[in-house]
């Protein structure tokens, strides 16, 4: 992969690249070490975690091993975390220099906050708003001070990300959500654009529910290529960064092979058609 076709720029100047590796599951030092090991070898450099994910430590450790293996420095490579429900509000601050701990970095490539709503309240709740904008002033302060090179914010609406933009003395870097072709997400794209910020999908293969859909299955056909690869590529042909996880050293790599081909236009058509709004993962869409 070379860096002009792989990375995005982010609002903070920095390149953020269009493929990294989710660790959303990925538990066990043994089996987080053989994910890395092999994304490493397959030309992955960003990394995806998050304090709820529980394997920040274990990332952390994996990195440090595996990095002069590699013949890589910590520069290299770009990790991201992200504060958990349960720090939402006056705990941000702990939470965050936690998952610094946990990882044994000096400094957090992208800080997210995790989920708008927080841990313990209802969704409905009157104070997720205060607790979402004082968690945001605390990364504000940590971005301030070096640790949190871009900050930015996982799962939030239109709405949210509007109350955001008006209050935040820092912009938000990157906005992380579930993007696939059955949910294009089409206003928080136009939302992030109108704001210059990098929008980022997780859960490209719906849940691996998508790997088996007909129309998917027909383009890839017509690619001659996975319908993973065709969905992760469905993705970053339209700029948009990807997350894939996997444990297995095959699929780590096979998903590496998005930069080697393209999507037709009217395959891509095809595909965005399928849009239907539907999510495989949670909705952020009731959290005030």
């Amino acid at each position: 992969m070379s860096s002009s076709t792989s990375s995005v720029r982010l609002n903070t100047g920095v390149q953020m690249p269009l493929l990294g590796l989710g660790t959303y599951k990925l538990v066990a030092f043994e089996n987080v070490y053989q994910a890395v090991d092999a994304a490493l070898a397959a030309g992955y450099r960003a990394f995806d975690s998050a304090a709820v994910y529980q394997n920040e430590a274990d990332l952390g450790k994996a990195l440090k091993q595996l990095m002069p293996k590699h013949g890589l420095t910590r520069e290299d490579v770009f990790i991201t975390s992200k504060l958990g429900p349960k720090d939402q509000g006056e705990r941000a601050m702990e939470g965050a220099l936690h998952s610094l701990s946990q990882l044994d970095l000096d400094y957090i490539d992208l800080y997210l906050i995790h989920w708008p709503g927080t841990q313990g309240l209802v969704v409905s709740d009157k104070r997720n708003p205060g607790n979402r904008a004082q968690s945001w002033a605390t990364l504000e302060k940590l971005h301030a001070q070096g640790k949190l090179k871009a900050i930015g914010v996982s799962n939030y609406t239109p709405a949210q990300m509007r109350d955001l933009m008006q209050s935040c003395k820092v912009p938000p870097a990157v906005l992380q959500v579930e993007y696939h072709p059955k949910l294009c997400q089409i206003e928080l794209r136009s939302v992030c654009e109108e704001f210059g910020v990098c929008f980022q999908a997780y859960s490209s293969l719906g849940k691996g529910v998508l790997i088996s859909d007909p129309v998917v299955m027909e383009v890839a056909k017509n690619c001659e290529r996975t319908t993973a690869q065709v969905l992760l590529r469905w993705a970053v042909q339209q700029g948009v960064p990807v997350l894939p996880k996997s444990s297995q050293p095959d699929r780590i790599k096979g998903n590496a092979g998005i930069f080697e081909f393209s999507i037709s236009d009217s395959d891509m058509d095809r595909l965005s058609a399928l849009d239907c709004g539907h999510r495989y993962c949670w909705d952020p869409t009731e959290v005030v």
